[in-house]
């Protein structure tokens, strides 16, 4: 067993809300271990404590028990702010519901994680202006949401959760409000920026079909992990793999 930490560790994670003969145990002592690079599709029923899982891991909620580390640092000692800090400069939020401000532009909304940061204007326009067109979306950096399809939407929340360069993405549900085909073009989107760029992403999902697109899948039940395997072969990579076989080749004539 290698003695390198992973990315993210949870170990003995519980979550309760309220107290005495009324609380509710969203977690119930979770163990997981996530490594740096990884795609992970964290499932399970309504109430089963996936969101409530990612929302810890993503800094966003605190346990009540328990140890989460992040680069081996104990994320559930640290204070508000320092966890604030440490959501701007590791981590990126994709939501189901898009969250991009309605009367600004796409270029705007994704400047935004910049603009909190401090960064000037010129490199936040570049930036942005990178990631939009990392996602297709060159073109349409003054279109406003209201101008802009579902699934367009959502690629804008991509790069402006990207635009930061995370090292975790983590995803609630990111093709809930999508037809079948934006569906998929958003978990393409996914995977190639897990396959080419390194990032690490979590995603919770209850759809199967846009879960085997993912490396890995966790499953919660009760508050508790209830399986954790690895998928073999995602969709993604059988795709990128099609890809390649379909790709023409050049006869060379020797005269």
């Amino acid at each position: 067993m290698s003695d390198t930490l992973p990315l993210i560790r949870l170990r003995g994670i519980s979550k309760v809300y309220g107290e005495g003969a009324t609380a509710l145990w969203a977690l119930k002592g979770v163990n997981l271990d996530i490594e740096a690079g990884d795609f992970v599709a964290i499932m399970g029923p309504s109430g089963s404590g996936k969101s409530t899982a990612m929302n810890i891991m993503g800094g966003l909620d605190t346990p009540t028990a328990g140890q989460f580390l992040f680069q081996g640092v104990h994320v559930e000692s640290l204070t508000r702010d320092q966890r604030a800090r440490l959501r701007r400069r590791f981590f990126g939020f994709v939501f189901q519901g898009f969250n991009l401000l309605a009367r600004t532009s796409a270029q705007e909304n994704v400047e935004l994680p910049l603009l909190y940061r401090g960064e000037s204007a010129s490199a936040r326009r570049t930036a942005a202006a990178r990631a939009l067109d990392a996602v297709g979306l060159k073109g349409w950096e003054h279109h406003k949401p209201s101008q802009l399809s579902g699934g367009q939407q959502q690629r804008v929340a991509i790069a402006r959760a990207m635009v930061s360069e995370p090292a975790v993405l983590l995803a609630d549900e990111p093709t809930g409000n999508l037809d079948t085909h934006r569906s998929r073009e958003i978990m393409e989107l996914l995977w190639r920026l897990n396959a080419d760029k390194g990032i690490t992403i979590l995603m919770v999902t209850h759809e199967p079909d846009m879960a085997a697109y993912a490396r890995r899948m966790v499953r919660f039940v009760d508050g508790m992990v209830d399986s954790d395997t690895r998928n073999e072969h995602p969709v993604g990579l059988q795709e990128a793999e099609a890809d390649t076989a379909a790709a023409p080749t050049l006869a060379v004539q020797v005269r």
